[in-house]
């Protein structure tokens, strides 16, 4: 293990992101000229951290391992954690504790949305676009980021790709060179963002509030600067417009690169991650909608269904948006809603969850065991777009989805051991390891009420599930450390 290695890039990558304070503080300067301050001495306090964890090793130029970029990944969502806490503990408004803005701080880079702020309407502006900001930051994941930055610094950055982004096949490329790669997946993020941003302010939003609310569409975040979150906005058009980029959000960024390059829609209709992705939203509304329909829930088909829409591709991309508390909603449509969150969206995309294609495979290899009992000599095999796939892949699948249980299920008891009654904990849970946000029970509004240690746990459960689970358990694994 290269420990150096890993520092020295620990201490980079933690002086790039003390200048994610400055958009923070231009907006404080032209919007109220609160909390400017706090992110001026955050902003110092991180630079100056990372140039000491830096110096020491600053020659250091070894190669890069896989080991090292797993290690180097998870310690890095760890400690960015810490650092993007540090503002919202300085700001005298919110003035968080500890554990409540470290909280705070995982929940919007991993894009999960839980928080445990009330009057958000009162806060300072700058707090307010540093929440959306950092969401945006770890929709398409930071270290994304950082791999086409790195390269100028002299640091390789296939290592980090591959242990941070997500799906059961992490080898993809769009283009030889992964730094190419990681630069055309962010400019697709950011055109797609300012799309979504200008079509928001069209509809009627304020530049601030259309900026805010794009940064947490698009990377399926779902924190609002309004303590209502999206029902704040008494408009169709706001929330068809957000369907459609929250769904855009949940899908394969690689994919709409393909739209993109050959200008033709039919990259989309040839994935079958892709079809089964709009086929879940729309059974999954159907049935929802349907069901509010028949009780009359709001006394009329359009809002029935238009309510349902949103919130069934709010909870399924994971992006967490509420234009009513559905937790309220009749009988098993909230429970309905939070297992739909473990599908979650396409691999690749900037959603939560299992991941469609995971989920799909799941039932491919369901439907050929039960082919393989009837015809006990046939050699049958699950294919995905017309071509068998290997053994391993299926493996890496079976073995995610164990793993992904098995954190949920002690993540789960270890919550209702500190007292959180059992629908609490089984949706804070399932919101944190699927990176939701909201939740049911004493959870459904927000996270506030709870203590610091189920707050800790659920913290864990968000990097875990933004990490995909693996990159952070094979730290625990003796043969990750030898050699």
């Amino acid at each position: 293990m290269h420990l150096a290695a890993v520092q020295r890039i620990l201490g980079i990558l933690l002086m790039l992101f003390s200048l994610t304070v400055l958009p923070p503080i231009a907006v404080g300067m032209l919007m109220d000229g609160r909390a400017i301050g706090a992110f001026l001495e955050a902003g110092a306090l991180t630079l100056a951290v990372g140039g000491l964890i830096w110096w020491p090793v600053a020659r250091v130029r070894p190669m890069l391992r896989l080991r090292e970029g797993f290690m180097i990944v998870a310690l890095f969502w760890s400690v960015l954690g810490l650092a993007g806490a540090v503002p919202l503990m300085l700001a005298s408004n919110p003035g968080l504790s500890l554990t409540d803005a470290v909280f705070e701080s995982v929940s919007g880079f991993t894009t999960t949305g839980s928080t445990v702020i009330t009057g958000l309407d009162t806060l300072p502006h700058a707090v307010l676009f540093y929440r959306q900001e950092i969401q945006w930051l770890g929709g398409m994941g930071v270290i994304v980021l950082a791999v086409a930055i790195l390269p100028m610094l002299g640091i390789g950055g296939m290592q980090l790709y591959r242990a941070e982004t997500p799906g059961p096949v992490k080898d993809a490329k769009l283009t030889p060179r992964i730094t190419e790669t990681a630069k055309l997946l962010w400019l697709v993020y950011f055109g797609l963002t300012f799309l979504c941003a200008a079509s928001y302010w069209l509809a009627g939003m304020s530049l601030f509030d259309a900026v805010g609310h794009a940064f947490s569409t698009l990377s399926t975040g779902g924190y609002s600067p309004h303590d209502a979150s999206f029902s704040y906005f008494e408009s169709s058009a706001l929330k068809v417009i957000a369907i459609v980029f929250m769904t855009l959000g949940g899908t394969n960024f690689a994919l709409h690169f393909m739209v993109l390059r050959r200008r033709s829609l039919m990259p989309y209709a040839e994935d079958d991650e892709f079809r089964t992705y709009l086929l879940v939203l729309l059974l999954v509304t159907l049935l929802t909608g349907g069901y509010l329909y028949g009780v009359h829930y709001y006394g009329g088909p359009a809002e029935d269904f238009l309510q349902a829409t949103f919130q069934v591709v709010s909870i399924t991309t994971s992006t967490g948006f509420t234009t009513a508390s559905f937790a309220d909603w009749p009988l098993f449509l909230p429970v309905l809603l939070i297992f739909i969150s473990f599908v979650g969206g396409c691999a690749s995309s900037t959603a939560g969850g299992l991941k469609v294609i995971r989920v799909l495979l799941l039932f491919k290899q369901g439907v050929r065991v039960l082919r393989q009992l009837l015809h006990p000599n046939a050699v049958i095999t699950v294919r995905v777009g017309g071509r068998p796939l290997p053994r391993r892949v299926m493996e890496g699948v079976w073995g995610f989805f164990a793993g992904y249980v098995l954190c949920f299920v002690v993540g789960l008891l270890a919550l209702m051991a500190f007292g959180l009654d059992q629908v609490t904990a089984f949706s804070a849970m399932a919101a944190c390891i699927n990176n939701l946000g909201p939740g049911l029970g004493a959870v459904a509004a927000n996270f506030q009420s709870i203590g610091d240690g189920p707050k800790l746990i659920l913290t864990l459960a968000m990097l875990l599930g933004r990490l995909e689970v693996f990159t952070l358990l094979v730290l625990l694994t003796p043969e990750f450390w030898r050699a």
